[in-house]
């Protein structure tokens, strides 16, 4: 890895990819597979985009809120990724509803019958309300599990919000779990999102585990670069302008190439590519804190339907993940959604502690919030009508991908990369290597 451009100065590549996100990444890895040279501009000076990761005091701190799950195809299949460690949380999750905590059955079979028994099992003890609630639930999502992707984007699309309430289900069973799992997986608090995205999200749920990569976030940036060839990203290059044979830089003068590739986010590919549309965006903060001691030893993921205050969802992620917090520190992670996300650190901290400690059943008082992120712009809004596959050729050489061209998520900018590199390399007339049909592993 370089931070300068010296090496695509002296040695012109046949393709600048302009980002050195998930996309950008995923597009250069493809390309670079196919025989062709690529160089990576990244303007700040470590590769990741969103997907960063801060040491802080020997503590691996995620800037980024987003969740995976284990049944993603993109994430287990990507030849770049053959080495990523996914942790998971423990079956289903826990929510807060009502004044009170349940765990929420595991959802993972598409043996609808078999797992539903199980649900029915599993709430043998909860009042006979709860048990046949969990087990339609279990019902509905396996059914959606084993739905075709074809079908499933056949359905009505008007936003997730309006669809949870035409769905068949108990209020208290959208309202208390479905809206706060979705908001989770989105970062749409409202859910405006369009409800073949919320449908995919919770098929991606129904078919596997939520789940953290190993060493934080920038676990998949960083295996992706280093599945390239030597000295490909280029740090500390920060790209003003692109056309289809060349990339203008702010301090390393143009560029020359065969092909561009622009992989930034949104407004930043706004400003290198004038007339390209830049989409609302979620706003989201992440909040960590460390404490004397664990208030659970379980790594679960908590869900608050209740809304008490800001968070949208926390997890003791050293119980999931251990490799990021010193030996016998643990560290919580809490993401807060929507337009209170903007409020002061200071102000969200002390609304987020009292929640904690509701969620949580201890004190949080002498919690230590060792960092915090906020980002205004953390998910590009996918609103109803959703192009899942917005065009990623401008021209011939000239081209466009980012989670803001498919679906707003780690998926969604692998698959958006691929995308770019395929057309790319068909303009250029070689075959790429075959993968999964985008929108299956969306």
């Amino acid at each position: 890895m370089l931070s300068s451009a010296r090496r695509t100065k002296d040695q012109r590549a046949d393709v600048i990819v302009v980002g050195s996100g998930l996309a950008g990444l995923s597009a250069a890895h493809r390309i670079a597979e196919a025989g062709l040279s690529v160089a990576v501009l990244e303007a700040s000076g470590r590769p990741g985009g969103r997907m960063v990761t801060d040491q802080v005091d020997g503590f691996l701190l995620d800037r980024s809120g987003r969740l995976l799950t284990t049944g993603s195809m993109e994430l287990t299949r990507h030849a770049g990724l053959s080495s990523l460690v996914l942790r998971p949380f423990s079956a289903g999750v826990l929510v807060r509803s009502g004044g009170r905590s349940r765990r929420m059955p595991e959802l993972r079979s598409t043996r609808g019958a078999l797992t539903t028994v199980r649900a029915l099992a599993h709430a043998a003890r909860a009042p006979r309300s709860d048990a046949l609630d969990q087990a339609r639930l279990t019902a509905a999502l396996n059914r959606l599990a084993g739905t075709p992707t074809g079908r499933t984007l056949a359905r009505p699309e008007r936003s997730a919000a309006e669809a949870l309430s035409s769905r068949g289900l108990p209020a208290r069973t959208v309202d208390g779990f479905l809206r706060p799992l979705l908001a989770a997986l989105l970062g749409d608090p409202e859910l405006t999102t369009s409800s073949h995205c919320a449908d995919l999200a919770l098929r991606g749920y129904a078919r596997g585990r939520l789940c953290l990569p190993a060493g934080g976030a920038s676990a998949l940036p960083d295996l992706l670069a280093a599945a390239l060839p030597p000295d490909t990203v280029c740090t500390g290059v920060r790209a003003v302008s692109a056309a289809t044979t060349s990339v203008t830089t702010a301090d390393h003068g143009v560029l020359g190439c065969r092909a561009v590739v622009v992989a930034t986010d949104a407004r930043s590919a706004s400003e290198l590519l004038p007339g390209l549309r830049v989409p609302d965006f979620h706003p989201a903060t992440v909040l960590h804190h460390t404490a004397e001691a664990a208030p659970t030893e379980e790594p679960a993921l908590f869900l608050d339907a209740d809304r008490r205050g800001p968070v949208s969802h926390t997890a003791v992620v050293s119980a999931t993940d251990p490799s990021r917090t010193p030996p016998g520190r643990p560290l919580i992670t809490s993401t807060v959604l929507g337009p209170v996300s903007a409020e002061p650190i200071g102000v969200l901290d002390k609304a987020a502690r009292r929640q904690l400690a509701e969620l949580y059943g201890t004190c949080t008082e002498d919690w230590e919030l060792i960092g915090a992120h906020h980002d205004p712009e953390a998910v590009p809004a996918m609103p109803a009508p959703h192009d899942f596959q917005r065009p990623v050729r401008l021209l011939s050489g000239l081209y466009v991908c980012g989670d803001h061209r498919d679906t707003s998520s780690v998926e969604g900018a692998l698959i958006s990369g691929r995308r770019a590199a395929d057309a790319l390399l068909g303009d250029f007339g070689l075959a790429a290597a075959p993968s999964a049909p985008a929108a299956a592993a969306a």
